[in-house]
């Protein structure tokens, strides 16, 4: 039940209806759209939401067939009487809703478990072939009758061809001629006036053509005649014409006496393509709301996080405006909420939310509110709100208010839901106060369900003293003097009526004797309330600032401790790798030498045995020193791991100002053969010795450096710098490959949290690799829990910089876009 008649006005659903029939695409569905209505039904109004969403899944998915929705029925029904026939404009309806009826029953066919109830309502559905063959055979691409419909249509129209292009040939040569004559003007063509091709002529020449004028301009001055030598052909072409309008009348009577029997099968197939057309206006509207299925049972109560007025969301969107949402909750222990605060601060606007967003619930439609958020069912749901006066009925303000509260107090109970703007306004308003302080009680002695706004103190006093009821205030900021649209649950709001008079400019004196006049105590409660408001939006941002520096302290405290285990790792791992490639190396150096010392002995030392043998050894050698760039750049990455340990225990350990006495040993002067360090950190061996100049080769690369500038390296370490050198080529080749296959956004749709979750977390560790910023998680709107799980799981990754809903018109809530901190 909804009270009044005129309810869906007061809470703006009737545009809410006008919305979404511009989403239908045929009347049948706005039919249905007219026809919403509320339900109390808990399994009517579960099948009305989840066909709903089932079809979101599908627009953010998948391509939907079908873009006729035209109603048959009407002509169907016609043609049930014998005689009568389907028209050509008919049969084009016919042939392309039947085409999109085919093509959207053949789209669910195999899709019963991702789209259950859907694909259910479609194998309902029977499907003739038959009809659509024979509508193929007998229509046109174009919606013409083809000329093979029926061979007597095909002889007819091959005939009327020929006599048409003969008539033309004749008609072009009787046009030259008169024009050649100067009885027709250069620039004249053929027309067709009455179906018949005639010549434009001049009136003042018309009696020098024989034939017959059928038609004159409007001014007069052209006739347009037919000539008379071929009258008798125009008149046998009138007559294939006749004849040919009575061909296709038999061809459609037929064709109608062929589907007579099929209609009583085909009209369900219609009330499913109204039904699919009306799911899918639904659909789009609530796109474009950013609206989900919520959470609900059966009970009577609701517990709303960032619910929205849908209507006010389409007019801020696209604009600097901001829309606040609300937080409301409702339930056996907070029955009726009590909202006052300042005007223009938004309590109407709440009010009329609470009514438009559960009757849209109850209507099975998807509702703009937070993912956490539940709903409940009221089998009635009864507004107060507007002006209802009528001179005609005698009903004043007050009045039409008194008869609304004498049918809340008839017809509520614990299953409504109440809603009452400015309650008690109207009249005298001591008197008003009393008798809705009176009526608030008794509402609450029945355990009826609401949301009243108000200005009454004693109402407030009320609300805080009573069992069931519960303040509620608009919060406004005194400071910047402008409302806040936030809604805070707990305490009563003040109306700073003093605050907005002064801000409009009223003259002090008169504030000052109104202030006198209201009494020192009413001050003072309003005060009160107003500090309170200021004390308690200043500790909540407090409390807000610490929060986010507490989780910024933590993001960088597992940041750096992740980097630091990751040295560790790392260092322990090149340490290792080190050690195995010099015991390698080694092994290998060992097994060259005692080789060759035994086959020279077996050689029994001869020469050219011998030079052979060395040759081979210094092969070999050239071999092990192949890497010896690589293990440089890895023996200084180790060394300065060493020595920023050994500094840091140093410093804990030496005392202050004591200086080291260790002396080094004098070192042997360069050679050529020698491995050294140039400045630039490269490591190559020494050529030739020139004086204070060294000559070093660098791979294929000679260069000359002062001996001064070089440094000993030892041929481990030369040799261990080539090998880190081929390693970095063959990571940048693997990150090179990667970055040509990676794709930075992933569907996750239908997949277990575990599963999602792990998809997730390898699509963030490839995009750090190939420094990837923003990446996209696909994982459809449902019921949330899977992108409130992937969402929580982001929230706890200290790469992640921020995450967010995609923008509405590439997917919104079921995308979620993350942005990495790298």
């Amino acid at each position: 039940m909804i009270y009044p008649d005129n309810f869906e006005n007061k809470i703006k659903f009737d545009r809410i209806r006008q919305l979404l029939s511009r989403y239908c695409r045929g009347e049948m569905g706005r039919e249905l759209v007219a026809g919403i209505s509320m339900s109390v039904r808990e399994e009517k109004i579960r099948e009305w939401l989840e066909e709903t969403a089932e079809f979101m899944r599908i627009l953010q998915a998948e391509e939907f067939p079908g873009n006729s929705y035209a109603d048959a029925r009407p002509f169907l029904h016609r043609i049930r009487l014998e005689g009568l026939f389907l028209e050509i404009p008919e049969l084009i309806a016919l042939k392309s809703s039947l085409e999109s009826l085919y093509a959207i029953i053949r789209f669910f066919n195999g899709k019963s478990e991702r789209y259950p109830v859907l694909t259910g309502k479609a194998g309902n559905i029977r499907i003739f072939p038959y009809v659509l063959q024979r509508l193929d055979a007998i229509l046109s691409k174009y919606g013409t009758i083809r000329d093979n419909a029926s061979p007597e249509l095909a002889e007819i129209r091959k005939q009327m061809q020929k006599k048409q292009a003969g008539i033309s040939r004749r008609m072009q040569s009787l046009l030259q001629q008169a024009q050649a004559e100067g009885w027709a003007e250069k620039e004249s063509a053929v027309s067709i006036r009455d179906g018949r091709m005639v010549i434009p002529v001049p009136s003042a020449y018309k009696r020098r053509i024989n034939g017959i004028v059928h038609d004159e301009s409007a001014t007069g001055k052209t006739a347009y005649i037919e000539p008379a030598e071929i009258v008798e052909t125009n008149n046998e072409i009138r007559e294939l014409q006749l004849e040919e309008k009575r061909e296709i009348t038999r061809i459609l009577r037929k064709f109608s006496d062929d589907i007579r029997p099929y209609i009583d099968d085909l009209i369900p197939g219609y009330d499913f393509l109204a039904y699919v057309d009306f799911i899918q206006a639904k659909a789009q509207f609530s796109q474009s709301i950013n609206a989900i299925v919520p959470l609900f049972g059966s009970r009577p109560e609701l517990l709303w996080f960032e619910a929205r007025h849908p209507l006010l969301y389409l007019a801020f969107r696209g604009t600097e405006k901001q829309l606040v949402p609300l937080r409301i909750e409702i339930n056996e222990e907070q029955r009726i909420i009590v909202i006052s605060g300042p005007n223009a601060g938004g309590k109407s606007v709440c009010l009329q939310t609470a009514g438009l967003l559960q009757y849209m619930f109850q209507c099975g439609l998807p509702v703009p509110v937070g993912e956490a958020s539940k709903f409940g069912i009221f089998t009635k749901i009864l507004i107060d709100i507007g002006d209802e006066q009528s001179i005609e009925n005698d009903l004043s303000t007050y009045s039409s208010h008194l008869i609304n509260m004498k049918n809340f107090l008839r017809y509520g109970d614990r299953d409504s839901l109440i809603l009452i703007d400015e309650f008690g306004t109207g009249t005298e308003p001591m008197l008003g106060g009393a008798i809705a302080e009176a009526i608030l009680h008794r509402l609450n002695d029945l355990e009826a369900k609401g949301v009243i706004t108000t200005h009454y103190t004693n109402l407030k006093h009320v609300a805080s003293s009573t069992p069931g009821i519960e303040n509620g205030a608009m919060l406004y900021d005194n400071h910047r003097m402008m409302p806040l649209f936030e809604l805070q649950i707990g305490k009563p709001g003040s109306s700073f009526a003093f605050e907005i008079a002064r801000k409009i400019g009223l003259p002090k004196d008169i504030l000052d004797e109104a202030a006198g006049q209201i009494g020192e105590g009413h001050i003072n409660y309003d005060k009160n309330l107003k500090d309170i408001a200021r004390d308690k939006r200043y500790w909540e941002e407090k409390r807000k600032k610490i929060r986010e520096n507490e989780k910024r302290l933590d993001e960088v405290v597992e940041k750096y401790s992740h980097e630091l285990n990751e040295a560790a790792r790392l260092r322990k791992e090149i340490i290792r790798e080190a050690k195995a490639e010099a015991e390698t190396m080694l092994a290998e150096a060992n097994k060259t030498i005692e080789n060759t010392i035994r086959e020279i002995k077996e050689g029994q030392a001869n020469k050219e045995k011998t030079r052979e043998l060395r040759k081979q050894l210094e092969a070999e050698k050239e071999r092990l020193l192949a890497g010896a760039e690589e293990e440089e750049r890895i023996r200084h990455k180790m060394e300065k791991i060493r020595e920023r340990e050994s500094g840091k225990k140093e410093r804990k350990s030496a005392p202050a100002g004591s200086v080291s006495n260790e002396k080094k040993t004098p070192e042997a002067p360069l050679a050529k053969g020698d491995y050294v360090k140039l400045p630039n950190e490269a490591i190559g061996e020494i050529l030739e010795i020139k004086e204070k100049n060294a000559v070093i080769a660098l791979g294929n690369i000679r260069t000359q450096v002062a001996l001064e500038k070089l440094q000993r390296v030892s041929a481990n370490q030369a040799r261990k710098q080539a090998q880190a050198f081929r390693t970095n080529s063959a990571f940048r080749e693997e990150v090179s490959r990667k970055r040509l296959t990676f794709k930075p956004d992933i569907d996750v749709r239908g997949m277990r949290g575990e599963e999602a979750l792990q998809k997730v977390t390898d699509l963030i560790d490839e995009a750090v690799m190939l420094d990837v910023k923003q990446l996209r998680v696909l994982h459809g709107t449902g019921t949330g829990a899977l992108r409130q799980m992937i969402r929580q799981y982001l929230g706890t990754n200290p790469i992640v910089g921020q995450y967010a809903d995609e923008q509405l018109q590439l997917g919104g809530a079921g995308i979620t876009v993350i942005r990495l901190d790298i």
